[in-house]
């Protein structure tokens, strides 16, 4: 009698389970090393986030922070002022030799803080809470505003010229006469109070709750 030979068709189902197998290890294994790299710095970035912060907040940062507000400007002091300097001569009058000059002047000074001045040991940082030194408020410009001063009036005597220097002389005299009016306004207090407002609010965005001065 004859023998049956029955075509095996199992191999087939065999060799194409074996090609899915594969492919799912693969894209287990492609999965696994995605995790791995961005899954876990995800996962702790997110609790970093519960935590109420993202970025930890040390003393070295801090003082970074606030020195690169350099030379803050906080208040600025504007004057009107009537300045007079004159050249005379003691042996002879004024109507023949005398040189007068009155100049209307406006004048700025602004004060702040240099905090590039602040060093590490004038922060101290306790939990949420920071206690911080600032340097102390000074008068950082006192300028002349040209476009707004003038020459109000000026007495030349008989026999003289005009002194070319005189005018730059009563510009010195009433520089000198703005810082000394703004420092009688106490505008270096002013100066104090709105910077330590700015320096606080800086603070407080960066995390502190609690912030003290020295």
């Amino acid at each position: 009698m004859p023998t049956v030979i029955t075509p095996d068709r199992t191999r087939p189902a065999s060799w194409a389970k074996g090609l899915i197998t594969g492919i799912l290890i693969a894209l287990v294994a492609v999965g696994l090393t995605v995790w791995l790299t961005t899954g876990v710095g995800l996962l702790h970035l997110l609790r970093s986030y519960s935590g109420g912060s993202l970025i930890h907040i040390d003393q070295p940062t801090v003082v970074r922070q606030i020195q690169q507000l350099q030379r803050l400007e906080t208040v600025n002091f504007s004057m009107d002022k009537i300045i007079s300097g004159e050249r005379d001569n003691p042996y002879l009058p004024k109507l023949l030799v005398g040189d007068r000059l009155l100049l209307v002047v406006h004048g700025d000074v602004i004060a702040g803080v240099d905090l590039s001045h602040l060093q590490a040991q004038d922060v101290s940082i306790h939990d949420k809470t920071i206690s911080l030194r600032l340097p102390k408020s000074e008068i950082l410009v006192t300028r002349i505003d040209n476009s707004k001063t003038r020459v109000y009036s000026r007495d030349t005597g008989l026999f003289s010229s005009p002194d070319p220097n005189l005018e730059t002389e009563v510009r010195q005299e009433a520089e000198l006469q703005l810082r000394d009016s703004a420092l009688q306004d106490n505008i270096l207090k002013t100066a104090d109070e709105n910077a330590r407002s700015t320096v606080s609010a800086l603070l407080r965005s960066l995390g502190f709750t609690s912030v003290e001065f020295v």
